[in-house]
């Protein structure tokens, strides 16, 4: 429930905050509209609609908390995709404290900065009590823009009464970024899960960046401010804070390159409603077109050149860690078979991507397999001939064999070509983002360290705790130390192989893997 509108005009932030004060719920912002840009003409744009503020929420401040907008800088800031990624980009942003009239300014030139956008205010009040968190209110910010030019290249500043990025001085807080081309053309993505605030994350970070990827993909456990993982109110040491530290860290590379993510098990902070996703509502701006944006906003899909890219939420189907267990009824996987038909029939479509937290194939001792995935997700990998299955939850780097029908068909060396309409799913565990290392049963196996045993002793996590030990022959590359996933996509022409070409990349810049996912061209 917000301030009503009538009201709420007549108010600044702070002051709605003041009315809203002792309405804590755990659903915190309201979304406002996009805003819709012309094509870029001259150097200016034609708006085709307004951006809304969503109304915020609690706050426990008085409205003499606000301070003078040129002592507030804003930092965090992270890029993500429309549903199509050649015309849609939304940049979001944060606020230590309430700041006045917060915009973007957009154009095709950094000294042309003329065309300035409001911005939608999303707030996300933690109470005193909830973990360590305080008395805190955050502030996030977000512009979803429209209309865009296939691969052109923007430059952008965000700000607020008092903090202008067109001002000279601030030039130098401008950002960029770059839409999808109208063609298919080659790109590079890149992809790990487990991220969180660390020396290591920040290296990764750094590395990612040179690999000037056109997109990245998080596979969930974005920041860990729920660093319990249960999804429970009962979780202990819950700082929403970290999410400040965490989008700073980020946005070195996040402000440039869209940062598309996964929620995972960390993710469901459950003093949020809805089924504590209301933290990263706010936090995060996704391609709304889902089976249910409200419910489930981690899942999505959007379209890059010939690669269809399919973001899951496995807490809708984890055994292991059921806070979430059958929260969609049933919806999501409907809805991913769908997509999957639908990518299939696609004449521009060839590759299909899944990534999703929750392994269905690892060996680490911490979470191995996870069961609800293999049930429900498993044979439609297989069905639909999915290219790649990215995943995270295991802190470590793990490759798979060629697996079709839960066999392997095809043993993949370091270098090898899986040939996916015919053999079979490659699976990468790529969870070495930036926490705490897991371990593995067997040695690592890796390039330039290459230890391969027969078989390797795991287990698959299931209902009700239970762990159900299996002995597996497909685990073929295995590496213990921090690292992430580099995708390489080139087109071809039709009839001919297009391929992926994927290398896990450590903290090091070493290449630790690298193997070929390869079908033929629609």
């Amino acid at each position: 429930m917000g301030v009503p509108e009538k009201l709420a005009e007549r108010m600044s932030m702070a002051e709605q905050h003041e009315y809203l004060r002792a309405r804590f719920s755990r659903r915190t912002m309201i979304r406002g509209g996009a805003v819709t840009l012309g094509a870029v003409t001259g150097g200016a744009f034609v708006a085709g609609g307004t951006a809304q503020a969503a109304v915020p929420t609690q706050r426990t401040a008085s409205a003499a908390e606000e301070v003078d907008g040129a002592l507030v800088a804003p930092f965090g800031r992270h890029l993500a995709y429309g549903t199509d990624p050649r015309t849609e980009m939304t940049v979001s942003w944060q606020v230590p404290v309430a700041v006045k009239n917060p915009f973007i300014r957009i154009g095709a030139y950094p000294w042309d900065l003329s065309r300035k956008i409001e911005a939608e205010v999303r707030s996300l009040y933690t109470p005193a009590g909830v973990g360590a968190s305080g008395d805190h209110t955050q502030y996030y910010l977000h512009a979803q823009l429209t209309h865009l030019r296939p691969g052109r290249t923007y430059y952008y500043g965000v700000g607020h009464d008092g903090f202008d990025p067109a001002e000279r001085h601030l030039l130098g807080t401008l950002g960029t970024f770059t839409t999808a081309p109208a063609r298919s053309e080659p790109f590079t993505f890149t992809a790990f899960g487990d991220q969180g605030v660390s020396y290591h994350a920040l290296a990764n970070d750094s590395l990612i960046l040179g690999q000037n990827p056109a997109f990245h993909l998080h596979a969930g456990d974005i920041a860990y401010g729920d660093p319990s993982g249960a999804g429970k109110t009962t979780d202990t040491g819950y700082d929403s804070r970290t999410w400040d530290q965490f989008l700073y860290q980020t946005e070195s590379v996040a402000k440039q390159i869209p940062w598309m993510v996964s929620y995972g098990n960390h993710d469901m902070e459950a003093w949020y409603s809805p089924n504590g996703y209301g933290g990263e509502e706010a936090r995060w701006t996704l391609p709304d077109n889902g089976p249910d944006p409200e419910n489930l906003p981690g899942v999505y899909s959007f379209v890059y050149g010939n690669t269809a890219i399919i973001s899951l939420d496995p807490n809708d189907i984890s055994f292991e860690i059921p806070a979430n267990l059958g929260i969609s009824g049933g919806t999501q996987t409907k809805w991913f078979e769908a997509q999957l038909k639908k990518f299939r029939a696609c004449d521009d479509i060839d590759f299909v991507i899944v990534f999703f937290h929750h392994c269905a194939y690892c060996t680490s001792k911490a979470h191995a397999s996870e069961g609800g995935v293999r049930q429900e997700w498993v044979p439609l990998f297989d069905k639909y001939q999915v290219d790649l299955v990215i995943n995270g939850h295991n802190h470590q780097y793990e490759r798979t064999d060629v697996i079709k029908g839960g066999e392997v068909t095809k043993k993949l060396p370091i270098g090898g070509t899986a040939y996916s309409e015919t053999e079979g799913v490659v699976y990468v565990t790529a969870g070495a983002a930036g926490r705490s290392l897991y371990a593995f049963t067997a040695p690592d196996s890796y390039e330039g360290n290459e230890n391969e045993v027969d078989s390797v002793s795991s287990f698959i996590c299931l209902k009700d705790g239970a762990r159900q030990p299996e002995t597996v022959t497909w685990s073929r590359v295995r590496y213990l130390n921090y690292s992430f996933l580099r995708v390489d996509v080139t087109p071809a022409p039709k009839g001919r192989y297009t391929t992926l070409k994927v290398q896990g990349i450590a903290e090091t810049g070493d290449r630790i893997d690298h193997f070929t996912v390869a079908r033929r061209a629609k």
